[in-house]
């Protein structure tokens, strides 16, 4: 499936020395495969996608927390 190659090719993708830009860029891009892949997955509840998504929020998160800055409370 060209969505599950897809994932798989971004969550290998470096993300250091990206800029801010890139950075919300590739927050977006694992944002859209990650919402794509469960929509496959509620049809096929196969637990290798379910995988493949957890790895990916891992990664958004990581990206996300470099933009957020200072956490508010």
């Amino acid at each position: 499936m060209e969505l599950i190659q897809e994932a798989i090719t971004f969550e290998k993708l470096k993300m250091s020395r990206m800029s801010t830009s890139d950075r919300v860029i590739a927050s977006r891009e694992a944002k859209r495969l990650i919402l794509a892949l469960n929509e496959v997955y509620k049809k096929t509840k196969d637990a290798s996608l379910m995988d493949l998504m957890k790895r990916l929020t891992v990664k958004k998160k990581k990206i996300e927390k470099r933009l957020g800055g200072v956490p508010r409370i």
